[in-house]
């Protein structure tokens, strides 16, 4: 008894320096949907090697890929963490959607017409505003990432109208306003999980998916029959950076500020990590695209504005779910952002 009495005192000694040690587990696990082949995954390791680096080992983070931690269900990530089963996370705002309505905001087809807009966002009030909105849900917010711009891909034919994707079995992730969007564009949109994607398409069960060029290049789509690729920017998707409430409620003062600055640093050097070689000052991961016999069709701002108003009804119908503030606030930060 007087041995535990003494390392409670000692505990509460030390605790302006750091939690005891009792409290802090041997490994914090961090859930993401793709490895470090992806500039998503190696956010996630940075970030992870970061924390571990800075505390001196007091915070262990392993990364588990695949949402493994949830079966591979991306959309049951966030659950997860509100549950205790994954303490951190660098998730996608689509995967997180289903549970946090506002997240769609990003998902609004045609919002966001660039990186700069894109910036815009994730750098201003409506990120204050969604990062309360996160913290009100159980986790604690820290930065935000890139995964990239969604362009469209498929084993049948360039895509340059709506009209060209009448009838097309289009994959897209297990959110609501995706199969709106697609379906408003004449497509079949087939909701699964990204494990199951790649098979699908090898089998020609689809015929398209959605995803950024970081995604369908690392993933090698060219191989399994991904011969068209459509450059249309329909939505940028980003990547929040965040801990449980409960995990960021068990270490000190100091050790949350580590872990705070190692969250921003990563998501900075991700952002440029998902922009590479596919700029007009760099556009490498372009020419390697297209060196693996992918047909790539760049749309003109003219070409995109039927697309934009065959969406406008999905548009207005998710912006009423969202919040018409948030939304409002998203379009006038993108308009001060030309």
């Amino acid at each position: 008894m007087k041995k535990c009495v003494v390392l409670v005192v000692l505990c509460l000694v030390l605790s302006s320096l750091t939690v005891c040690a009792a409290e802090y587990k041997a490994e914090y696990r961090l859930s993401t949907v793709l490895g470090p082949a992806f500039p998503w995954g190696r956010a996630a390791e940075r970030w992870a090697n970061l924390v571990r680096e800075k505390t001196e080992g007091r915070i262990n983070i392993k990364v588990y890929p695949g949402t493994s931690l949830v079966g591979g269900d991306q959309t049951k990530e966030f659950t997860a963490i509100r549950q205790g089963v994954i303490d951190l996370a660098v998730g996608s705002s689509i995967n997180w959607s289903p549970q946090i309505k506002q997240l769609n905001l990003f998902s609004l087809p045609f919002l966001t017409p660039d990186e700069k807009a894109f910036d815009a966002l994730i750098n201003g009030p409506v990120a204050e505003d969604l990062f309360a909105i996160l913290d009100k849900q159980g986790v604690v917010p820290l930065a935000i990432g890139e995964n990239g711009f969604r362009e469209l891909s498929n084993s049948k034919q360039p895509i340059a109208s709506p009209a060209d994707l009448k009838g097309l079995k289009i994959r897209v992730v297990g959110s609501p306003i995706f199969i709106d969007g697609f379906t408003a564009l004449g497509a079949n949109p087939t909701q699964m999980s990204w494990a199951d994607a790649q098979p699908a398409l090898a089998t020609k069960a689809v015929d398209g998916q959605e995803n950024p060029l970081s995604v369908f290049n690392a993933a090698k789509l060219h191989t399994v029959e991904q011969k068209y690729l459509t450059l249309w920017g329909y939505m940028a998707d980003p990547l929040f950076f965040v801990v449980s409430k409960t995990v960021w409620a068990q270490w000190s003062e100091g050790d949350r500020a580590v872990v705070a600055e190692a969250a921003k640093q990563a998501a900075a050097e991700n952002l440029v990590d998902a922009r590479k070689g596919i700029t007009p000052e760099d556009d490498a991961l372009l020419k390697e695209i297209e060196q693996n016999g992918v047909t790539i069709t760049r749309l003109t701002d003219e070409q995109r504005k039927p697309f934009r108003e065959a969406t406008r009804p999905v548009f207005d119908k998710w912006a009423e779910i969202v919040g018409k503030d948030l939304v409002k606030k998203a379009e006038d930060a993108i308009a001060a952002s030309r």
